[in-house]
């Protein structure tokens, strides 16, 4: 059974930083396929950054390229979103995702297998 728990979102002031992270169990984030994804209200699901196999491939969506950095820590089995220099229109549900093969492209949710449960980020 695999489960994704995200924490570390909070109100913060534009210019500001957070660090999500995102602990997986029955899922080895050294060798899988995951990502973060984001959900502002009345606006579709948008790909955040990706990390595969272990940090030997990485992307991220145009908005935050240069701002935010995807990391994992294998001993904590844990993927993290370093956000810096956050701005007002970053704020939305951020949520971890995993998927069980490399099919699709890196933004396509409908190819990620595993959700998290979200943690809201709010900047003002």
């Amino acid at each position: 059974h695999v489960q994704l728990v995200e924490s570390g979102g909070a109100s913060v002031e534009s210019g500001g930083s957070l660090r999500l992270s995102c602990v997986a169990s029955g899922y080895d984030v050294s060798r899988g396929y995951m990502a973060w994804f984001r959900q502002a209200p009345g606006k579709e699901r948008e790909g955040v950054a990706a990390i595969y196999t272990g940090g030997a491939y990485t992307n991220y969506g145009e908005s935050v390229k240069g701002r935010f950095t995807i990391s994992q820590d294998y001993t904590k089995n844990t993927l993290y979103l370093q956000m810096n220099s956050l701005k007002p229109e970053d704020t939305a549900m951020y949520f971890c995702a995993a998927k069980r093969f490399a099919v699709g492209s890196w933004w396509n949710t409908a190819m990620y297998n595993y959700w998290g449960q979200g943690t809201q980020v709010t900047v003002s």
